[in-house]
């Protein structure tokens, strides 16, 4: 949980799946607005752990200027400051050299006539022609109020954040009906804006660049098969199951009653690449078959026999290993337990797929005539390979 809350402060500045920023020059409107948007989140189902993010309050020393009263003395605001700036703060009034080293000799009341409240008031201010030196009492209130310890700013600006987790729907889903809802119900004050971050931010960035993954991912797949049999059916083949696969996935997610997520979608793309290694596990036997003279039925059926313990194996071992994350539930398993559903599920659905489906493709898209031609050429490539390691 603290690496957690780590991450999302650092992504946002908040603690929370989604953080939504109101950003302004008056931090009273701000605050009151937040309040609205907390009471319009509340209202959106999953949303949970809402709150606005107050800073702690301290009490503070404020001095009000009575503005009649300095005007009377031929006093200004800035004279007043002044006053208390150095009779409690201290003002640098010359520099001390000592050989190389040099220190600022600061001029401030001391100890005793500014340590406690009741004294403020007694600090002098001279008037302009120094005649008279009145105290500040005459010329301010002296209270404590409470005030603000921190401005939260981002980008030179103030904002005031509101904070919320989701829970029982996805987080995308979640984000876009709350900012339909707080678009149509609140009303932003005068100069101001919001804006919605967070870790969704974050995840519909991660889907951004999968976008361009997944499809990338797909083209460089079709490649290597296209080099590794000589023959784009055989690589659309074993591409096609691919889709089919992905339904296991799909389920796997609904029955764990999970969301898609970013780590689901990097699932998938595991997914696609243990569906590719089978289905090259299989065409190859039967690529091999039929290079042998094997009459195209005969070298479906002998190549499916022969390569299901490979691949019952391949895929036992994937999905073993991945069980133990499946089945968590502790700190961590959000990010783990959608990789290995989605994958787990998809294996179900690729086994089948491979020992059942793969073949009756193969015999639909490759009858007798197009099968012969692909085992010539791979007939071909294994005789150019025993020439040259003769050659070697």
């Amino acid at each position: 949980q603290p690496i957690k809350d780590n991450i999302e402060e650092n992504i946002s500045g908040i603690n929370g799946q989604v953080a939504i920023k109101l950003f302004g020059d008056d931090l009273d409107a701000l605050r009151r607005s937040a309040v609205e948007v907390k009471r319009t989140l509340e209202q959106v189902p999953g949303v949970a752990d809402l709150a606005v993010v107050h800073s702690a309050e301290l009490p503070q020393v404020h001095v009000v200027v009575d503005r009649k009263a300095i005007a009377r003395y031929g006093l200004n605001i800035a004279d007043v400051q002044d006053v208390i700036e150095t009779a409690i703060g201290g003002q640098t009034a010359t520099t001390l050299w000592e050989g190389e080293r040099h220190f600022d000799v600061a001029v401030r009341l001391t100890e005793a006539a500014r340590a406690t409240l009741d004294r403020i008031p007694d600090v002098r201010v001279a008037t302009p022609d120094g005649a008279a030196q009145l105290p500040l009492g005459q010329l301010a209130r002296v209270e404590i109020s409470p005030g603000q310890a921190a401005v939260d700013r981002e980008a030179n600006m103030r904002f005031v954040g509101v904070k919320c987790n989701v829970r029982g729907r996805d987080l995308g889903g979640f984000v876009a009906e709350a900012q339909r809802r707080v678009a149509a119900q609140v009303q932003l004050p005068p100069n101001s804006f919001l804006t919605w971050g967070g870790e969704f931010e974050n995840q519909r960035r991660a889907m951004a660049r999968l976008a361009i993954i997944v499809p990338v991912s797909i083209g460089l797949i079709l490649a290597i098969l296209m080099r590794t049999f000589g023959s784009l059916t055989c690589a659309l083949l074993i591409l096609a199951t691919i889709p089919f696969a992905l339904v296991g996935g799909v389920v796997g997610l609904d029955v764990a009653g999970l969301n898609l997520s970013v780590a689901a979608c990097i699932g998938f793309i595991a997914l696609m690449g243990q569906v590719v290694l089978n289905g090259v596990v299989l065409v190859s036997q039967i690529n091999a078959l039929r290079a042998e003279g094997m009459r195209l039925g005969a070298a479906v059926e002998a190549g499916a026999t022969r390569r299901l313990r490979a691949v019952l194996m391949t895929a036992l071992l994937a999905a073993l290993g991945l069980l133990p994350a499946a089945l968590s539930t502790e700190i961590g398993s959000e990010t783990q337990r959608p990789l290995a559903v989605v994958v787990i599920g998809g294996l179900v659905s690729a086994t089948l797929l491979t020992l059942l489906v793969l073949p009756v493709l193969y015999t639909v898209l490759l009858p007798e005539r197009a099968t012969l031609a692909v085992a010539s050429g791979s007939r071909r490539r294994a005789t150019a390979g025993g020439t040259t390691s003769a050659a070697s």
